[in-house]
């Protein structure tokens, strides 16, 4: 779930303890690079699927992804301790390159929400150990950058920056007329691995491509996977997901259309399901609702409108306890969104087009009736 870990992060001195033990154990699995250092883990942890559309920085756009690489490129360069508003300042610097003009990429710290913008990329840069904050306020240079009090001291933690980047190729290192044209191709480019022509080579990268889905994706669907993936893992679960399980503590859920690895303390995930929250208990309530739509000759595509609708009459029923701003007129579009976006990263449905679709494994989410106990009453 942290990849890169810092001083901040308790598990760091566990990572270190046991460095040996976990390169030889992630190497063997899943072909994994763990950098240990002195002040840093660095796990070179490379999804399976590089088209995931839900693997996304929280709240990034193509805008804030572009600032992020700039950001990289200026801290590259910075001394040892750099403000906020010197780092918006070269940002803007940097963004006048024509190349990103052509692309019709422009930044300035003239609105509040291109300054919000810087501050969401320092925040996720702080959050991955690449700054540490000093002193000052974000908030306060987003509401009042005129003013010189209102700024943000950051300590540059370079060595993180450095190992930030999971690649087996550095994107600097293309020349431009070598670069690939299509996304898919160029994110292939940055993490293709050398695999040597014997047919052992070619089994251990395809149990590492097994492997990796495993422990990265929520749920492995046998139909998503090529077919050499696909004979692999339907021949080689049962020992792959029993070695996974015991050195994870992750319990497999072998299923008719694939295999899923749960999580059940919740110590591997990002993205849980249920927990507490109006969020997670409107999840729930979509995701009753689009198993009404799943069976074995039904496999249709339910309107995104039509899940807001169902969320509309359900705020009617539990309204009360979902948060207040959850219950105003106009909010079910919102929180639908929201929704099927869990959903989605926890590959539940699958989204097409403005519609949505249940997949198999949410039927474990499927609510069964009440079962009513005689209460045992005792005398003392």
């Amino acid at each position: 779930m942290r990849p890169q870990l810092t001083p901040a992060d308790e598990a760091l001195v566990l990572v270190r303890r046991h460095a040996d033990a976990l390169r030889e154990w992630l190497a063997r699995e899943t072909g994994w690079v763990l950098l240990v250092e002195q002040s840093s883990a660095r796990l070179f942890k490379r999804p399976a699927d590089l088209l995931d559309p839900t693997r996304g920085a929280p709240g990034f756009g193509r805008r804030r992804y572009i600032l992020l690489c700039l950001a990289c490129a200026v801290l590259e360069r910075a001394e040892a301790q750099i403000t906020l508003r010197t780092l918006g300042e070269e940002l803007m610097r940097a963004a006048v390159d024509p190349a990103l003009a052509q692309r019709g990429f422009q930044f300035a710290l003239h609105q509040a929400h291109e300054r919000r913008d810087l501050v969401h990329v320092c925040r996720f840069l702080i959050d991955c150990g690449v700054l540490a904050r000093v002193a000052g306020d974000e908030d306060a240079y987003i509401a009042r950058a005129s003013d010189s009090a209102s700024d943000a001291l950051y300590d540059v933690h370079r060595r993180v920056l450095s190992n930030l980047l999971s690649c087996t190729r550095g994107p600097s290192t293309f020349a431009p007329s070598d670069t690939p044209a299509e996304q898919e191709s160029r994110l292939r480019a940055l993490v293709e691995e050398y695999v040597p022509d014997s047919p052992e080579a070619r089994r251990t990268a395809l149990r590492h491509h097994v492997a990796r889905r495993l422990l990265d994706d929520p749920v492995v669907y046998f139909d998503e996977l090529d077919s050499d993936a696909r004979d692999y893992l339907a021949n080689q679960r049962g020992p792959l997901c029993a070695r996974l399980a015991e050195a994870t503590d992750l319990v497999v859920e072998q299923r008719a259309e694939g295999v899923a690895m749960i999580d059940p303390e919740g110590e591997l995930s990002d993205t849980r399901l249920p927990a507490e929250g109006t969020l997670s208990h409107a999840t729930l309530l979509v995701a009753e609702h689009l198993l009404e739509a799943l069976s074995d000759d039904d496999q249709r595509f339910v309107p995104e409108s039509q899940v807001a609708a169902f969320l509309r009459t359900a705020a009617d029923k539990y309204g009360r306890y979902w948060r207040k701003k959850e219950r105003e007129p106009g909010a079910e579009t919102e929180l639908a969104r929201a929704a099927l976006q869990q959903l989605l990263m926890l590959k539940l449905v699958a989204v097409r087009e403005g519609a949505v679709r249940a997949l198999p494994a949410l039927a474990r989410y499927r609510l069964g009736e009440p079962e009513l106990r005689q209460a045992q009453l005792s005398l003392v």
